[in-house]
């Protein structure tokens, strides 16, 4: 035990050693009464010290209350020296004990090694109010009382003699230590005023501190006042609603819609929708429960918010951006589309800079059967995302995109939405197939209403009428697919990314069939390791049994090949069969392909040109007959449309320019007929590229020259006979490489469409480019042979073969073939 503590004088100030108790968020001031537990082993010894020497104790306050063992520098400088009035022991280290302030006190030093803190106080008396600020003095006492009366109305639960107490107080300083040792006040306000010596400030300090605590309260009171409303209004409707189910159950309905209209309201708050969206669910959700179960607007209801909480709102799945196993993924499902593959790997690449970045709708573009539809379906696996698909084909009404509203009987959401709900993700891939398809009526433009939905711009808010809500497509994936770009509304068009897919080459259609079409079907019909088709045999098909642009015929061939050898595999006549090109007519019969129409000898007045169609590239031969003994009538058949037969025409008048360089007589246009056509009568016929053709099948007629049939041209002309340039060189040089032809005449501006040519068509034929009849007359014509006849002035009458097969722009009734604007 420590020794007893003295008193002693020190320059004329007095000092006092008592045993120190470090306070934690607790203040006492002079003249307060109050008890406290005491826990820690040295504030229990310095309190029963005290209890036998005289029970004073000096309480200061901690500045940190998570200090355990305090110094000086943990303590404020002002305490209060406090008496200890009882202790009472609940257990080995826990204290409670009653004191009592006497006066304030300086903390002068400490000493914190012994048992106990013992502390150095000098008695710190407050500085009174002079006489010259006495009138300051009374007004802020004053103004103290009508704050604190003021506050008394905002808490009035305060105990009535500290009320009558600071009501009735005329003592400053006494008022200075009473109120803030009675109200709730932080203890750190509390420290500062104890801290404070001058009687004029504590007061000040005291008045801010009721009118920041009156403010506090006036703010906590309308908080309470809103929360208390909400809550009686819950509790209201609470009541009620069980009242009613109450009602409900004694009158025994079972088709209590409220129990229902909860749950809607619970699925609706856990898909944590955009603000519209949830207003408007829960709205509908609200009408629900206010309806008879049986009724067919609560139908109506029920179907649409179903309708909304399934779809994926917050579903989506997250993309497979491994560029290099993407792109073996794609080579591994399809084989060439190097275009269509160098795309979607450039997508995944901008995606995996910039995750942002909103995709752009693409558009695959290229004959039927070239796997337009089957290569979306392999991207979507190759980005991991899921897949859907709208067929667009025929779609003639608006609401069919977009949706019924639902004041309609048997309204529903339209294709988008169905396809996005039946994906169960938000960012699905979606395949708008046969974009070119879409028609329209009185009921509306479909492709205008798909304006929207493929603009990166617009979509985020897309409104299907049905939903009648925002639903966000800017992470879908669209891809549309396409035979005719023609057909196709230029704003709609100008939304995406054209991707042109051309015909397959004899080659790749051999390794399609080899590596993906025969493998699948063997597994289909149950014939693996049981048969075998050879090259000769997948060639054969190709060639004799097939004519497309695409391989599904060739798929078909391939099939029914297969029916056949599971017929004999299945009678027990041949366990395993092998399919050669020398069997192949036994099982599918005579070859199904006849030979093209065209010149296929040198010729006068036939000459071999090359038309675009929508499902590929055709040959299109012109014929040229003159009759002596007529009336200059020029005769054009074949089914040629006006642009044709306007260069047919330009054609006629740069032959009568030409008669003296090519050797014939210009009256032959007056005394004879002449007959123009174009093979294959019934399907039309138009474009300006056949200009070239009919030229040069023109004057080989009139000057007995021979046209060479290897050669194959396409260009249109002018009046003066330079070549301009035309379009689809692409698919009209892959049917010439189907034919056998060697060179293809090709006008000079269209040079660089060649990048665009496949390889394998670039290695067999020379393309050769002219910018005038004369350079396309040099290579195409061969010498005139000698002159059978020659009568009345008119050129010889050449003999004429014929050969097939149609161009472009044919009309809306009718299915046909066009030449390429």
């Amino acid at each position: 035990m420590a020794e007893k503590v003295k008193v002693k004088l020190k320059g004329g100030s007095e000092t006092v050693r008592l045993p120190a108790i470090a306070l934690r968020g607790l203040v006492v001031f002079p003249g307060n009464i109050i008890h406290f537990e005491v826990g820690r082993a040295k504030s229990i010894a310095a309190i029963e010290w005290a209890m036998t020497n005289g029970n004073s104790v000096f309480l200061v306050t901690q500045k940190d209350m998570d200090v355990d063992s305090p110094e000086i520098a943990d303590l404020y400088d002002y305490g209060v020296v406090a008496e200890v009035k009882q202790l009472l022991r609940i257990s080995d280290d826990l204290v409670k004990v009653i004191v009592e302030g006497r006066y304030r006190a300086k903390l002068v030093t400490l000493e914190s090694s012994g048992s106990f803190l013992l502390a150095t106080t000098r008695s710190a008396p407050v500085r009174p109010i002079r006489a010259q600020d006495a009138a300051h003095g009374e007004a802020l006492l004053r103004s103290i009382k009508e704050t604190f009366e003021k506050f008394l109305t905002l808490n009035p639960r305060l105990p009535k003699d500290v009320v009558f107490t600071i009501l009735t107080g005329d003592n400053a300083q006494f008022l200075s230590e009473y109120i803030p040792a009675n109200l709730m006040f932080k203890y750190t306000d509390k420290q500062d005023v104890l801290s404070t010596t001058s009687l004029l400030e504590r007061l000040e300090k005291i008045l801010n501190l009721l009118q920041n605590e009156s403010k506090i309260m006036t703010i906590e009171k309308d908080i309470q006042e809103k929360v208390s409303e909400q809550m009686d209004k819950n509790q209201r409707d609470y009541y009620l609603r069980e009242q009613m189910r109450a009602i409900a159950g004694e009158l025994d309905e079972s088709e209590d819609t409220r129990g229902e209209a909860e749950r809607y309201r619970e699925k609706i708050l856990e898909l944590k929708l955009p603000q519209e969206a949830e207003e408007k669910l829960l709205k509908e959700a609200d009408r629900l429960s206010r309806m008879q179960g049986s009724s067919q607007e609560a139908a109506v209801i029920r179907t649409y918010l179903d309708t909304c909480v399934e779809l994926p709102w917050n579903t989506e799945t997250v993309d497979n951006l491994d560029i290099k196993k993407a792109e073996a993924t794609l080579n591994r499902d399809h084989y060439g589309m190097k275009k269509v593959k160098e795309r979607i790997l450039e997508l995944l690449s901008v995606r995996k800079l910039a995750p942002e970045v909103k995709s752009q709708i693409i558009c695959l573009v290229g004959p039927p059967g070239v796997g337009k539809t089957s290569i979306a379906h392999s991207i979507a696996d190759t980005l991991g995302r899921k897949y859907a698909r709208m067929s667009l084909g025929g779609v003639r009404d608006e609401a069919e995109i977009r949706g019924h509203r639902r004041t309609y009987i048997g309204a529903m959401p339209g294709k988008i939405i169905s396809a996005i709900n039946t994906a169960k993700s938000r960012n699905p891939l979606l395949l708008l197939d046969e974009i070119d398809k879409l028609a329209s009526d009185f009921r509306g433009d479909p492709a205008a209403a798909l304006l929207e939905a493929l603009d990166p711009e617009q979509n985020k808010t897309f409104k299907d009428h049905y939903l009648d809500i925002p639903f966000d497509l800017s992470d879908v994936l669209f891809i549309t697919t396409a035979n005719d770009l023609g057909t196709i509304p230029r704003p709609l068009l100008d939304r995406m990314d054209v991707i042109e897919l051309s015909s397959y080459t004899r080659v790749e259609k051999f390794n399609i069939a080899k590596k993906h079409l025969l493998p699948k079907q063997l597994v289909k019909n149950g014939l693996k390791g049981k048969v075998k088709l050879t090259d000769t045999a997948l060639y054969a098909l190709i060639d004799s049994y097939t004519q497309e642009a695409g391989v599904r015929n060739l798929e078909r061939a391939i099939t029914e090949v297969l029916r056949k050898c599971a017929k004999t595999i299945a009678a027990g006549e041949k366990e395993k069969v092998t399919v050669s090109a020398q069997n192949l007519e036994q099982l599918l019969g005579p070859k199904r392909v006849k030979p093209s129409f065209f010149n296929k000898a040198n010729a006068i007045g036939i000459a071999n040109g090359l038309a675009w169609t929508s499902v590929g590239g055709e040959i299109l031969p012109i014929e040229v007959q003159i009759t002596e003994h007529g009336s200059g009538k020029l005769e054009l058949t074949g089914s040629l449309g006006d642009v044709m037969k306007e260069s047919a025409r330009l054609a006629i008048t740069y032959a009568k320019a030409k008669a003296g360089e090519f050797d014939f007589d210009p009256t032959v246009f007056k005394d004879a007929d002449i007959h123009i056509h174009a093979p294959e009568g019934a399907v039309p016929k138009d474009g300006p590229s056949a200009g070239i053709t009919l030229a040069t099948a023109l004057l080989s007629c009139l000057s007995g020259r021979p046209v060479r049939s290897d050669v194959a041209m396409t260009g249109e002309i002018t009046l003066h006979g330079l070549v301009l340039p035309i379009g689809g060189l692409k698919e009209k040089s892959m049917a010439a490489y189907r034919e056998g032809m060697k060179q293809v005449l090709i006008p000079k501006d269209n040079l660089s469409d060649l990048y665009d040519v496949d390889d394998e068509v670039k290695e067999h034929i020379e393309f050769v480019p002219v910018g005038n009849l004369e350079e396309a007359f040099a290579v195409s014509m061969l010498p005139a042979g000698p002159k059978r006849r020659k009568s009345g002035g008119q050129g010889s009458r050449p003999r004429t073969k014929t050969a097939p097969k149609p161009p472009v722009k044919a009309p809306a009734e009718e299915a046909g073939k066009e030449l390429p604007q």
